[in-house]
C-alpha cells in the first residue's frame, strides 16, 4: 500500500496535473522522501489545455482561438538511507511555467501575442526519523527562471528576461503509523527571488532598453496525507496553499506603457485533492482522485485567463520485482473568467474551457 500511495497519488499531484492555480505546474511534492531503501524515479507528463475566449465589442469582438499550447513536464528524483535515522533525497522538477500563443488572423485584439515562462529546480532534502514515528526534514532548493513576451496590441511590445538562478529552502514534519498505513506530512516552501536582466522594445519607447526585473516565485505550504481504510484500500489527499497574491512580473517599459503588471494575481490559491487507491493483486494497483480550486473572481490578465478548476484523475501502478511503472490521466474543467486590457473591463470572456493530461513514471528500488 505504501508503494501505491507514493506512485499513484504523487503522479496525480504532479505529472498529470493538467491545470493548476496561476502558473503552478509540479506541486512541489516530497513524497519520494518516504520511499523505502534506495530508490530512483523518472516521470514525464503531456498536458493539453484548450483555452479560448471572446473579445469585448469595445475591442472589436472576435474569437481568440486556443491560446494555450500543449507542453511536456519532466521530473526525476533519487532517495537513499544513510542509516536507520537519516535519509536524503534529490528532486528535479519544473515548478512554474506558462505558455501563451494567441493565433493570428482571428480578429481578436490580442491576436499574435505570445509569452513563455520557464523554470527548473533542483532540491536537496535531509530527513531525520525519530523513534516516536515523527520525522523532521529540511533542504535547499536552487531554481532558475526565464521569461519572454511579445504583445503587439501594447504598442508592439516585446520583452525578454534572461535566465537567473535563485536559492530558497524548505522545511517539514511528518507523522507515520505503518500498521494502519497512516502518514501526514506538512511542508513549507520559501519564496525564491530572481533578478532577470531584461531587454524591452516598443513603438512608443523604442529600444532595445535594458533593466532588471525582480520576480519572487511564491512561498507555499503542502499538507499531504494517507491512511488505510480497509484491507488493500487507501485514502489519500492533500491541500496546497500558494501565495500568488504577492507574485508580480512588472518590466520597466511595460509598466510605463500600461501603468500595470505584465502578470499578477489578486488572490492566493488553494488546491485540494482527494483520492482512493486499491491493490488488485501483487502486480496491479489502481487509484482515482478528484481535485478542486475555488474561483476567486475579478479580472485576470490576458496572459493567464483562467480562474479555478475541478478535475478527475485515474492512475494504475504495475509492479514487477524492484520496478514499478505508474501511468495516469487527468481531466480538468477550467474555471470561467474575464480579462482586463487597460481601462476596458471585460476585454475578453473565457468560458467552457478544459485540459487533459497524461503521465507516466518509472521507479526502481535497489
Amino acid at each position: 500500500m505504501k508503494s501505491l500511495y507514493t506512485s499513484a497519488a504523487a503522479l496525480a499531484f504532479g505529472a498529470t496535473a493538467a491545470h493548476a492555480g496561476a502558473i503552478d505546474r509540479s506541486g512541489q511534492s516530497v513524497a519520494v522522501l518516504f520511499e523505502e531503501g534506495r530508490y530512483v524515479e523518472f516521470s514525464l507528463g503531456s498536458i493539453n489545455p484548450d483555452v479560448s475566449g471572446t473579445g469585448s465589442v469595445l475591442l472589436g469582438g472576435g474569437e481568440s482561438g486556443d491560446m494555450a499550447p500543449s507542453y511536456l513536464q519532466f521530473g526525476a528524483a533519487y532517495k537513499a538511507d544513510i542509516n536507520d535515522q537519516w535519509s536524503y533525497a534529490l528532486i528535479y522538477d519544473q515548478p512554474f511555467g506558462a505558455d501563451v500563443d494567441y493565433p493570428g488572423g482571428t480578429g481578436y485584439f490580442a491576436q499574435g501575442s505570445t509569452a513563455e515562462l520557464d523554470s527548473h529546480a533542483l532540491t536537496g532534502i535531509l530527513r531525520y526519523k525519530m523513534p516516536s514515528n515523527v520525522s523532521f526534514y529540511g533542504g535547499i532548493r536552487a531554481q532558475s527562471l526565464e521569461a519572454k513576451s511579445n504583445i503587439p496590441f501594447v504598442a508592439g511590445y516585446t520583452g525578454e528576461g534572461d535566465r537567473d538562478w535563485g536559492v530558497g529552502y524548505l522545511a517539514g514534519v511528518a507523522y507515520e503509523r505503518p500498521d494502519i498505513a497512516l502518514r501526514i506530512s506538512l511542508t513549507y516552501n520559501s519564496e525564491i527571488t530572481h533578478k532577470l536582466d531584461t531587454t524591452e522594445s516598443s513603438l512608443v519607447l523604442g529600444g532595445p532598453n535594458t533593466s532588471v526585473t525582480e520576480v519572487d516565485t511564491p512561498q507555499s505550504v503542502n499538507l499531504e496525507f494517507q491512511t488505510g481504510i480497509a484491507e488493500d484500500t487507501l485514502l489519500f489527499g492533500g491541500v496546497r496553499w500558494a501565495d500568488w497574491s504577492d507574485f508580480d512580473i512588472t518590466p520597466a517599459d511595460y509598466q510605463t506603457l500600461t501603468g500595470g503588471s505584465l502578470v499578477s494575481y489578486n488572490d492566493d490559491v488553494y488546491t485540494w485533492s482527494l483520492g482512493v487507491g486499491r491493490r488488485i493483486n501483487d502486480n496491479w494497483s489502481v487509484a482515482a482522485s478528484v481535485g478542486y480550486e475555488e474561483q476567486n473572481g475579478g479580472f485576470f490578465t490576458n496572459l493567464g485567463p483562467t480562474d479555478g478548476m475541478t478535475s478527475v484523475g485515474l492512475s494504475a501502478v504495475y509492479t514487477e520485482g524492484n520496478m514499478k511503472i505508474t501511468s495516469g490521466v487527468r481531466y480538468s474543467w477550467i474555471g470561467d473568467t474575464e480579462t482586463r486590457a487597460g481601462a476596458v473591463e471585460p476585454a475578453g470572456t473565457f468560458d467552457g474551457n478544459d485540459a487533459i493530461g497524461f503521465g507516466v513514471k518509472v521507479g526502481y528500488t535497489f
